[in-house]
Protein backbone atom coordinates (compact mmCIF):
# COMPACT_ATOMS: atom_id res chain seq x y z
CA UNK A 1 0.00 0.00 0.00
CA UNK A 2 1.29 3.45 -0.91
CA UNK A 3 1.65 5.75 2.04
CA UNK A 4 0.11 9.15 1.32
CA UNK A 5 2.39 12.12 1.87
CA UNK A 6 2.01 13.90 5.17
CA UNK A 7 0.17 17.23 5.02
CA UNK A 8 3.34 19.02 6.10
CA UNK A 9 5.21 17.80 3.00
CA UNK A 10 2.53 18.65 0.45
CA UNK A 11 2.97 21.82 -1.60
CA UNK A 12 0.54 23.16 -4.17
CA UNK A 13 2.18 24.00 -7.49
CA UNK A 14 2.27 27.80 -7.78
CA UNK A 15 1.81 29.66 -11.06
CA UNK A 16 5.05 31.00 -12.48
CA UNK A 17 3.71 34.56 -12.34
CA UNK A 18 3.64 34.33 -8.54
CA UNK A 19 7.06 32.71 -8.19
CA UNK A 20 9.08 34.48 -5.51
CA UNK A 21 6.02 36.31 -4.18
CA UNK A 22 5.50 34.23 -1.03
CA UNK A 23 5.53 37.55 0.82
CA UNK A 24 4.39 41.00 -0.19
CA UNK A 25 5.60 44.43 0.93
CA UNK A 26 1.94 45.28 1.55
CA UNK A 27 1.54 42.32 3.90
CA UNK A 28 4.69 43.38 5.73
CA UNK A 29 3.34 46.94 6.08
CA UNK A 30 0.27 45.79 7.96
CA UNK A 31 2.30 43.42 10.13
CA UNK A 32 4.50 46.32 11.24
CA UNK A 33 1.49 48.56 11.80
CA UNK A 34 -0.03 46.00 14.16
CA UNK A 35 2.99 45.93 16.49
CA UNK A 36 2.35 47.91 19.66
CA UNK A 37 6.07 48.37 20.35
CA UNK A 38 6.75 50.05 16.98
CA UNK A 39 5.71 53.47 15.67
CA UNK A 40 5.06 52.60 12.05
CA UNK A 41 5.47 55.10 9.24
CA UNK A 42 5.45 52.20 6.78
CA UNK A 43 1.83 52.18 5.64
CA UNK A 44 -0.54 54.90 4.54
CA UNK A 45 -2.91 53.96 7.35
CA UNK A 46 -5.33 56.73 8.38
CA UNK A 47 -5.85 57.58 12.03
CA UNK A 48 -9.17 55.87 12.92
CA UNK A 49 -10.01 58.77 15.23
CA UNK A 50 -10.54 60.84 12.09
CA UNK A 51 -13.18 58.57 10.56
CA UNK A 52 -16.66 60.13 10.22
CA UNK A 53 -18.15 57.24 12.16
CA UNK A 54 -21.51 58.85 12.93
CA UNK A 55 -22.13 59.79 9.30
CA UNK A 56 -21.14 56.35 8.02
CA UNK A 57 -23.32 54.65 10.65
CA UNK A 58 -26.30 56.81 9.72
CA UNK A 59 -25.86 56.02 6.02
CA UNK A 60 -25.62 52.28 6.64
CA UNK A 61 -28.69 52.46 8.87
CA UNK A 62 -30.65 54.26 6.16
CA UNK A 63 -29.58 51.79 3.45
CA UNK A 64 -30.54 48.76 5.54
CA UNK A 65 -33.84 50.30 6.67
CA UNK A 66 -34.94 51.64 3.28
CA UNK A 67 -33.27 49.25 0.79
CA UNK A 68 -32.21 46.32 2.94
CA UNK A 69 -33.36 43.50 0.68
CA UNK A 70 -31.72 45.05 -2.37
CA UNK A 71 -28.56 45.94 -0.44
CA UNK A 72 -28.03 42.30 0.59
CA UNK A 73 -28.67 40.90 -2.90
CA UNK A 74 -26.44 40.43 -5.92
CA UNK A 75 -25.73 43.54 -7.95
CA UNK A 76 -24.40 44.37 -11.41
CA UNK A 77 -20.76 44.32 -12.49
CA UNK A 78 -20.89 47.92 -13.69
CA UNK A 79 -21.89 49.12 -10.23
CA UNK A 80 -25.10 50.40 -8.68
CA UNK A 81 -26.63 53.32 -10.55
CA UNK A 82 -26.86 55.62 -7.50
CA UNK A 83 -23.13 55.31 -6.87
CA UNK A 84 -22.21 55.73 -10.51
CA UNK A 85 -24.29 58.91 -10.62
CA UNK A 86 -22.62 60.31 -7.51
CA UNK A 87 -19.17 59.33 -8.81
CA UNK A 88 -19.91 61.03 -12.13
CA UNK A 89 -20.88 64.22 -10.29
CA UNK A 90 -17.55 64.26 -8.43
CA UNK A 91 -15.49 63.55 -11.54
CA UNK A 92 -17.47 66.20 -13.46
CA UNK A 93 -15.94 68.92 -11.29
CA UNK A 94 -12.93 68.61 -13.58
CA UNK A 95 -14.05 66.39 -16.46
CA UNK A 96 -17.62 66.13 -17.86
CA UNK A 97 -18.78 62.61 -17.01
CA UNK A 98 -22.04 60.70 -16.84
CA UNK A 99 -22.93 57.52 -14.99
CA UNK A 100 -22.51 55.36 -18.10
CA UNK A 101 -18.78 56.20 -18.08
CA UNK A 102 -18.23 54.91 -14.52
CA UNK A 103 -17.34 51.35 -13.53
CA UNK A 104 -17.32 50.59 -9.80
CA UNK A 105 -14.43 48.67 -8.20
CA UNK A 106 -13.59 47.35 -4.75
CA UNK A 107 -11.08 50.10 -4.15
CA UNK A 108 -8.61 51.44 -6.69
CA UNK A 109 -6.36 48.43 -6.12
CA UNK A 110 -8.95 46.17 -7.72
CA UNK A 111 -9.26 48.78 -10.44
CA UNK A 112 -5.59 48.28 -11.29
CA UNK A 113 -6.09 44.51 -11.45
CA UNK A 114 -9.19 44.94 -13.65
CA UNK A 115 -7.24 47.21 -16.01
CA UNK A 116 -4.40 44.69 -16.19
CA UNK A 117 -6.83 41.84 -16.84
CA UNK A 118 -8.61 43.79 -19.55
CA UNK A 119 -5.68 45.37 -21.39
CA UNK A 120 -2.44 43.46 -20.89
CA UNK A 121 -0.94 40.46 -22.68
CA UNK A 122 2.14 38.61 -21.44
CA UNK A 123 5.24 40.45 -22.58
CA UNK A 124 3.56 43.85 -22.88
CA UNK A 125 5.52 46.84 -21.61
CA UNK A 126 4.04 49.28 -19.10
CA UNK A 127 5.90 52.53 -18.52
CA UNK A 128 5.76 53.78 -14.93
CA UNK A 129 7.31 56.58 -12.91
CA UNK A 130 10.57 55.79 -11.17
CA UNK A 131 9.61 55.22 -8.39
CA UNK A 132 5.93 54.22 -8.56
CA UNK A 133 3.19 52.56 -6.51
CA UNK A 134 4.46 49.09 -5.60
CA UNK A 135 1.08 47.32 -5.75
CA UNK A 136 0.55 48.57 -9.29
CA UNK A 137 3.84 46.95 -10.25
CA UNK A 138 2.55 43.72 -8.70
CA UNK A 139 -0.84 43.90 -10.43
CA UNK A 140 0.73 44.42 -13.84
CA UNK A 141 3.58 41.96 -13.30
CA UNK A 142 1.36 39.00 -12.43
CA UNK A 143 -0.35 39.47 -15.81
CA UNK A 144 2.98 39.00 -17.52
CA UNK A 145 3.72 42.65 -18.24
CA UNK A 146 7.21 44.11 -18.10
CA UNK A 147 7.51 47.34 -16.12
CA UNK A 148 10.04 49.95 -17.19
CA UNK A 149 10.70 52.97 -15.01
CA UNK A 150 10.88 56.45 -16.55
CA UNK A 151 13.09 59.13 -15.03
CA UNK A 152 11.44 61.68 -12.75
CA UNK A 153 12.32 64.92 -11.00
CA UNK A 154 10.57 66.96 -8.31
CA UNK A 155 7.77 67.74 -10.79
CA UNK A 156 7.08 64.11 -11.67
CA UNK A 157 7.80 62.15 -14.82
CA UNK A 158 10.10 63.96 -17.28
CA UNK A 159 8.32 64.39 -20.65
CA UNK A 160 11.45 63.98 -22.75
CA UNK A 161 12.36 60.77 -20.94
CA UNK A 162 8.79 59.52 -21.36
CA UNK A 163 8.84 60.15 -25.11
CA UNK A 164 12.20 58.43 -25.48
CA UNK A 165 10.97 55.42 -23.48
CA UNK A 166 7.84 55.18 -25.64
CA UNK A 167 9.85 55.21 -28.86
CA UNK A 168 12.31 52.66 -27.48
CA UNK A 169 9.95 50.20 -25.79
CA UNK A 170 6.57 50.59 -27.61
CA UNK A 171 4.49 50.23 -24.44
CA UNK A 172 0.92 49.01 -24.22
CA UNK A 173 0.17 51.83 -21.76
CA UNK A 174 1.61 54.39 -19.34
CA UNK A 175 0.69 54.40 -15.64
CA UNK A 176 1.01 57.66 -13.68
CA UNK A 177 0.01 59.12 -10.29
CA UNK A 178 0.22 62.87 -10.98
CA UNK A 179 -1.15 64.25 -7.69
CA UNK A 180 0.47 63.63 -4.27
CA UNK A 181 2.17 60.60 -5.73
CA UNK A 182 2.66 57.38 -3.85
CA UNK A 183 5.45 56.96 -2.77
CA UNK A 184 7.13 60.37 -3.19
CA UNK A 185 4.30 62.82 -2.45
CA UNK A 186 5.24 64.81 -5.58
CA UNK A 187 2.66 66.67 -7.65
CA UNK A 188 2.93 67.49 -11.35
CA UNK A 189 2.34 71.18 -12.04
CA UNK A 190 -0.05 72.03 -14.85
CA UNK A 191 2.74 72.77 -17.32
CA UNK A 192 4.21 69.31 -16.78
CA UNK A 193 0.78 67.69 -17.16
CA UNK A 194 0.28 69.48 -20.45
CA UNK A 195 3.69 68.37 -21.70
CA UNK A 196 2.99 64.75 -20.72
CA UNK A 197 -0.41 64.89 -22.45
CA UNK A 198 1.22 66.19 -25.63
CA UNK A 199 3.69 63.28 -25.59
CA UNK A 200 0.93 60.70 -25.11
CA UNK A 201 -1.19 62.16 -27.90
CA UNK A 202 1.75 62.49 -30.27
CA UNK A 203 2.78 58.86 -29.68
CA UNK A 204 -0.80 57.52 -29.43
CA UNK A 205 -0.27 55.68 -26.12
CA UNK A 206 -3.11 55.28 -23.56
CA UNK A 207 -2.83 56.51 -19.98
CA UNK A 208 -3.86 54.82 -16.76
CA UNK A 209 -4.18 57.71 -14.29
CA UNK A 210 -4.41 56.84 -10.61
CA UNK A 211 -5.84 59.56 -8.35
CA UNK A 212 -6.68 58.24 -4.87
CA UNK A 213 -5.15 61.19 -2.99
CA UNK A 214 -6.02 64.26 -5.06
CA UNK A 215 -8.62 65.68 -2.65
CA UNK A 216 -6.20 65.60 0.32
CA UNK A 217 -4.74 69.04 -0.36
CA UNK A 218 -2.86 71.00 2.31
CA UNK A 219 -3.01 74.30 0.42
CA UNK A 220 -6.65 74.48 -0.65
CA UNK A 221 -5.53 74.12 -4.26
CA UNK A 222 -6.57 71.10 -6.31
CA UNK A 223 -5.23 69.77 -9.59
CA UNK A 224 -7.43 68.56 -12.42
CA UNK A 225 -6.39 65.14 -13.71
CA UNK A 226 -4.44 64.76 -16.93
CA UNK A 227 -7.60 63.11 -18.28
CA UNK A 228 -9.29 66.53 -18.17
CA UNK A 229 -6.83 68.10 -20.63
CA UNK A 230 -7.98 68.52 -24.25
CA UNK A 231 -7.84 65.25 -26.18
CA UNK A 232 -7.02 63.08 -23.14
CA UNK A 233 -10.42 61.88 -21.87
CA UNK A 234 -10.88 59.28 -24.58
CA UNK A 235 -7.38 57.84 -24.13
CA UNK A 236 -7.34 57.74 -20.30
CA UNK A 237 -8.73 55.35 -17.70
CA UNK A 238 -9.00 57.43 -14.52
CA UNK A 239 -9.09 55.63 -11.15
CA UNK A 240 -10.55 57.12 -7.96
CA UNK A 241 -11.16 55.68 -4.50
CA UNK A 242 -13.13 56.42 -1.36
CA UNK A 243 -10.55 54.61 0.78
CA UNK A 244 -8.47 57.70 1.54
CA UNK A 245 -11.45 60.07 1.84
CA UNK A 246 -13.92 58.03 3.92
CA UNK A 247 -12.14 54.96 5.26
CA UNK A 248 -9.97 52.17 3.82
CA UNK A 249 -12.32 49.56 5.27
CA UNK A 250 -14.95 50.63 2.75
CA UNK A 251 -13.48 49.04 -0.35
CA UNK A 252 -15.21 51.20 -2.94
CA UNK A 253 -13.69 53.07 -5.87
CA UNK A 254 -14.36 53.54 -9.55
CA UNK A 255 -12.87 53.86 -13.03
CA UNK A 256 -13.84 56.56 -15.50
CA UNK A 257 -13.39 55.74 -19.19
CA UNK A 258 -14.97 56.23 -22.60
CA UNK A 259 -15.88 53.98 -25.52
CA UNK A 260 -15.85 50.20 -26.02
CA UNK A 261 -13.25 49.62 -23.28
CA UNK A 262 -16.04 50.20 -20.73
CA UNK A 263 -17.65 46.91 -21.72
CA UNK A 264 -14.32 45.10 -21.51
CA UNK A 265 -13.68 46.54 -18.05
CA UNK A 266 -17.11 45.31 -16.88
CA UNK A 267 -16.41 41.79 -18.21
CA UNK A 268 -13.00 41.72 -16.50
CA UNK A 269 -14.56 42.95 -13.24
CA UNK A 270 -17.22 40.22 -13.41
CA UNK A 271 -14.53 37.57 -13.90
CA UNK A 272 -12.60 38.78 -10.87
CA UNK A 273 -15.28 39.51 -8.27
CA UNK A 274 -18.72 39.50 -9.95
CA UNK A 275 -19.58 42.82 -8.32
CA UNK A 276 -18.51 45.07 -5.49
CA UNK A 277 -20.45 44.91 -2.24
CA UNK A 278 -23.91 46.33 -2.92
CA UNK A 279 -24.49 47.44 0.67
CA UNK A 280 -21.18 49.33 0.66
CA UNK A 281 -21.92 50.91 -2.72
CA UNK A 282 -25.32 52.14 -1.55
CA UNK A 283 -23.83 53.45 1.70
CA UNK A 284 -21.18 55.42 -0.18
CA UNK A 285 -23.79 56.74 -2.59
CA UNK A 286 -25.94 57.86 0.35
CA UNK A 287 -22.94 59.58 1.97
CA UNK A 288 -22.05 61.38 -1.24
CA UNK A 289 -25.67 62.52 -1.55
CA UNK A 290 -26.35 63.63 2.03
CA UNK A 291 -23.03 64.24 3.83
CA UNK A 292 -20.66 67.16 3.22
CA UNK A 293 -17.71 64.98 2.30
CA UNK A 294 -15.67 67.99 1.22
CA UNK A 295 -15.91 69.48 4.72
CA UNK A 296 -14.82 66.17 6.24
CA UNK A 297 -11.88 65.92 3.84
CA UNK A 298 -10.87 69.51 4.67
CA UNK A 299 -10.82 68.69 8.40
CA UNK A 300 -8.75 65.57 7.80
CA UNK A 301 -6.37 67.42 5.48
CA UNK A 302 -5.78 70.08 8.14
CA UNK A 303 -4.69 67.38 10.59
CA UNK A 304 -2.51 65.71 7.96
CA UNK A 305 -0.87 69.09 7.22
CA UNK A 306 0.14 69.48 10.89
CA UNK A 307 1.60 65.98 10.84
CA UNK A 308 3.43 66.64 7.58
CA UNK A 309 4.92 69.74 9.16
CA UNK A 310 6.00 67.77 12.23
CA UNK A 311 7.70 65.08 10.18
CA UNK A 312 9.36 67.55 7.83
CA UNK A 313 10.74 69.57 10.74
CA UNK A 314 11.93 66.48 12.62
CA UNK A 315 13.56 64.60 9.76
CA UNK A 316 15.56 67.33 8.02
CA UNK A 317 18.15 67.70 10.84
CA UNK A 318 18.78 63.95 11.12
CA UNK A 319 19.44 63.30 7.43
CA UNK A 320 23.02 63.08 6.17
CA UNK A 321 24.61 65.80 4.05
CA UNK A 322 23.44 65.53 0.45
CA UNK A 323 20.19 63.75 1.33
CA UNK A 324 16.97 64.84 -0.35
CA UNK A 325 13.51 64.81 1.18
CA UNK A 326 10.18 65.83 -0.36
CA UNK A 327 7.70 68.22 1.23
CA UNK A 328 4.34 67.14 -0.24
CA UNK A 329 1.52 69.61 -0.81
CA UNK A 330 -1.02 66.94 0.10
CA UNK A 331 -1.59 63.24 0.40
CA UNK A 332 0.01 60.86 2.88
CA UNK A 333 3.68 60.30 2.11
CA UNK A 334 7.13 61.82 2.43
CA UNK A 335 10.11 60.39 0.52
CA UNK A 336 13.70 60.55 1.68
CA UNK A 337 16.80 59.70 -0.35
CA UNK A 338 19.75 59.24 2.02
CA UNK A 339 22.38 59.12 -0.71
CA UNK A 340 25.33 56.99 -1.70
CA UNK A 341 26.51 54.42 0.82
CA UNK A 342 23.17 53.93 2.57
CA UNK A 343 20.88 50.92 2.25
CA UNK A 344 17.44 51.53 3.78
CA UNK A 345 16.62 47.83 3.68
CA UNK A 346 19.69 46.94 5.74
CA UNK A 347 18.83 49.70 8.22
CA UNK A 348 15.25 48.55 8.76
CA UNK A 349 15.95 45.85 11.35
CA UNK A 350 17.86 48.33 13.51
CA UNK A 351 15.08 50.89 13.09
CA UNK A 352 12.42 48.40 14.19
CA UNK A 353 14.59 47.45 17.16
CA UNK A 354 14.65 51.16 18.03
CA UNK A 355 10.86 51.25 17.87
CA UNK A 356 10.26 52.90 14.47
CA UNK A 357 9.45 51.52 11.03
CA UNK A 358 9.39 52.85 7.48
CA UNK A 359 9.09 51.23 4.06
CA UNK A 360 12.40 50.77 2.19
CA UNK A 361 12.16 52.51 -1.15
CA UNK A 362 13.61 49.80 -3.38
CA UNK A 363 10.24 48.03 -3.61
CA UNK A 364 8.71 51.02 -5.44
CA UNK A 365 11.04 50.76 -8.42
CA UNK A 366 10.29 48.77 -11.55
CA UNK A 367 14.02 48.66 -12.25
CA UNK A 368 17.29 50.31 -11.20
CA UNK A 369 16.18 50.76 -7.58
CA UNK A 370 17.76 53.39 -5.37
CA UNK A 371 18.32 51.43 -2.17
CA UNK A 372 19.07 54.54 -0.12
CA UNK A 373 15.42 55.64 -0.29
CA UNK A 374 12.58 55.26 2.21
CA UNK A 375 8.89 56.11 2.27
CA UNK A 376 7.42 57.53 5.47
CA UNK A 377 3.71 58.08 6.04
CA UNK A 378 2.89 60.94 8.39
CA UNK A 379 -0.91 60.48 8.68
CA UNK A 380 -1.27 57.87 11.41
CA UNK A 381 0.38 59.47 14.45
CA UNK A 382 0.25 62.74 16.39
CA UNK A 383 3.02 65.34 15.97
CA UNK A 384 4.49 64.45 19.37
CA UNK A 385 4.72 60.75 18.49
CA UNK A 386 6.19 61.62 15.09
CA UNK A 387 8.88 63.85 16.59
CA UNK A 388 9.94 61.23 19.13
CA UNK A 389 10.01 58.38 16.61
CA UNK A 390 11.95 60.38 14.01
CA UNK A 391 14.54 61.18 16.68
CA UNK A 392 15.05 57.43 17.16
CA UNK A 393 15.23 56.98 13.39
CA UNK A 394 17.91 59.67 13.29
CA UNK A 395 20.03 57.67 15.73
CA UNK A 396 19.78 54.65 13.46
CA UNK A 397 20.75 56.71 10.40
CA UNK A 398 23.70 58.16 12.27
CA UNK A 399 24.87 54.69 13.23
CA UNK A 400 24.81 53.65 9.55
CA UNK A 401 26.69 56.64 8.20
CA UNK A 402 28.85 55.59 5.27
Amino acid sequence: MTTPPSPASFRFPVAARYAGMESSPLKDIFSLAAREDVVSFAGGIPDPELFALEDVTACYDWVLAEQGHRALQYGVSEGELELREQAARRVSRDLPTDASQIRVTSGSQEGLFVVAQALLEPGDVVLVESPTYLAAVQAFSVHGARMIGVDTDDDGVIPEALEEAIRTHHPRMVYLIPTFQNPTGRTMPIERRQAVAEVLQRTDVPLIEDDPYGALSFTGSTWAPIAALPGMAERTILLNSMSKLMSPGVRIGWMRAEGPVLDTLAVAKAAISMQSSVVDQLMVARCLETVDLDAHVARVSAVYRERRDAMSAAISPVLPDGAHVTRPQGGMFLWASLGEGYDAQEMLADAVAAGVAYLPGWSFYADNADRSTMRLSFVTHSPAVIEDAVAHLGEVIAAHRA
